[in-house]
């Protein structure tokens, strides 16, 4: 079976390049799957975990925000954040569900709602991870 190659490149560095046979990944209309002699496009992606699969193993990562392209089976992501559940702070993802929610049933004019629900669905997303 073919491999499509997968290459994941934050601001700061790129963070993991491979060959994987399958890949799902959130985007801002829904979750879509990247296999071999996929068509080739470009979309923007949301907030959720990306699924890599190799064979029967699979690994996972939360990303936030950014863009994929597709192109000649190679899919390229392109994301400020994107994270290995070994790398997630789960006392400070808890912490900052806990100040988004509060943040949002706030009354207060102050209160942008929009980034306290982006960063609510962040927390919540790193705690997917929790065992």
């Amino acid at each position: 079976m073919a491999k499509i190659e997968l290459e994941i490149i934050r601001p700061i560095k790129k963070k993991i390049t491979g060959q994987y046979d399958h890949v799902i990944i959130p985007g801002v209309e829904g979750d879509f799957g990247i296999s071999e002699g996929h068509t080739p496009f470009i979309t923007k992606i949301r907030p959720g975990i990306m699924q890599c699969y190799q064979g029967d193993k699979m690994e996972q990562y939360a990303i936030h925000d950014g863009f994929v392209t597709v192109d000649n089976d190679r899919v390229k992501v392109v994301c400020d954040v994107m994270e290995q559940d070994s790398e997630i702070d789960f006392n400070r993802a808890e912490a900052a569900k806990k100040r988004a929610e509060q943040r949002m049933k706030s009354n207060s004019k102050d209160v942008d709602y929009r980034r306290a629900e982006f960063a609510l669905k962040r927390s919540l997303i790193r705690l997917s991870f929790k065992k």
